[in-house]
């Protein structure tokens, strides 16, 4: 017996990119061996073991080089370099129905596609049965598979797929196809087959599915292993990768436009996140204390109490919470020259993810804006997964609630 179901050693996968369809021909001919081509790497030394049983997630990018490596396990591809041992027959849900004859009927394309997979015709006589009741399309099993709407083929090619008790089974973004009931029984049979011991290897750009379903991940990029190791750990970072790669930087010049000012009263001059060492804060950790220091001058003091606001908004202008020290009835510094105020947050309970403040001094009824600044300072959160939405509220769980003292 192997250690592993799957073992895979410095994987290479590359192909020649050439500029246009002549310098093809021309290196073909070039009697001095002349390179016309550039080297693109779908996979670069990718190593990875998988042990039997286990339930293995992919995350990564379009081009990451997932459905590659999917394709070498299966036999697809070939690759450039590297060694490969696979103990198992293996089931690929990668294109459903892509070794279906048009013209055949259903039931002659659950031998042939059976047949694709791997399997002998006797093989698939004891499996036949049950790939009929799993794909339960009626009498249109024995019409030629051309008649069929795209909800028949999809269920009986998902049903041969599924059904025919791979030793691996690889699954890529097709997991619920078909109409509702069908989807709920795709999901019973997944899980039947993940209870059953089988090695399952898992794409989806859903990454829950990842994590409700994965014991460990491998996140690719740009054809190489970025992370592997427990899934929920990789996805977090993945994820606050992908939140941190789209930030909308924004154009302090451009948000002037944006700001209301009463001339020679205040000027903000910084604002900065702070940590509870207060050191200064490029990403803040989900539930962290933060401080935001803000820094002004005062030019006229003659304004008697003052009020700070400071919003939290999403990058969508969505607004997350909004603070002012008349509410909270706290006294701003306002002294001529230059001021120093904080505000602290003693838990940072958003959801990962990028966010802005916007930082605003008023007049004492908190109605004329001495200065307002939009988008002032940004903020990026990263965290686990914990909920959906913008903030985790505090919460417990209970299966009964008891009267306190």
């Amino acid at each position: 017996m192997a250690e592993y179901a799957i073992d895979i050693q410095n994987i290479t996968k590359t192909y020649n990119m050439y500029k246009k369809p002549s310098d093809r021909f021309k290196e073909a001919l070039n009697p001095f061996k002349k390179s016309y081509h550039d080297l693109f790497y779908a996979l670069k030394d990718v190593t990875m073991q998988i042990e039997k049983g286990e339930m293995i997630g992919f995350v990564g990018e379009n081009g990451s080089g997932k459905s590659t490596i999917l394709k070498i396990i299966t036999g697809v591809l070939t690759p450039t370099s590297g060694t490969m041992k696979i103990d198992g027959k293996i089931s690929a849900l990668l294109e459903l129905g892509s070794g279906f004859n048009p013209e055949y009927s259903g039931y002659e394309n659950i031998f042939l596609n059976g047949m694709v997979l791997g399997f002998s015709r006797e093989e698939m006589e004891e499996r036949v049965d049950d790939v009929i009741q799993f794909a339960d399309i009626g009498d249109h099993l024995y019409q030629p598979v051309k008649t069929y709407s795209s909800g028949m083929f999809v269920r009986l090619a998902f049903a041969v797929a599924i059904n025919v008790d791979p030793d691996i089974l690889i699954v890529d973004e097709a997991l619920a196809v078909g109409d509702l009931e069908f989807q709920l029984k795709c999901m019973e049979k997944f899980t039947e087959i993940k209870n059953s011991g089988k090695t399952i290897l898992f794409v989806s750009h859903d990454v829950n599915s990842i994590r409700r379903f994965c014991d460990r991940t491998f996140w690719l990029k740009n054809g190489e292993v970025v992370e592997s190791g427990e899934t929920m750990d990789v996805t977090t970072n993945y994820e606050n990768f992908l939140k941190k790669k789209s930030i909308k930087t924004v154009d302090r010049e451009k948000t002037i436009k944006n700001e209301e000012t009463v001339p020679d009263i205040i000027e903000i001059e910084k604002a900065t996140l702070l940590n509870y060492a207060l050191e200064p804060l490029d990403i803040v950790t989900q539930d962290e204390k933060v401080i935001l220091k803000i820094e002004y001058t005062v030019k006229n003091d003659t304004i008697k109490s003052p009020v700070c606001g400071v919003a939290i908004r999403t990058v969508d202008n969505n607004y997350v919470c909004g603070l002012n020290t008349l509410l909270d009835e706290v006294k701003v510094p306002w002294e001529k020259g230059k001021n120093v105020f904080y505000l602290e947050y003693g838990k940072m309970s958003l959801l990962t993810g990028e966010y802005y403040f916007d930082i605003a001094f008023f007049e004492e009824h908190a109605t004329v804006p001495l200065v307002y600044k939009t988008k002032y300072l940004n903020m990026f959160i990263s965290g686990r997964y914990a909920g959906e939405g913008i903030v985790i509220l505090d919460h417990e769980w209970k299966d009964t609630i008891k009267d306190e003292v």
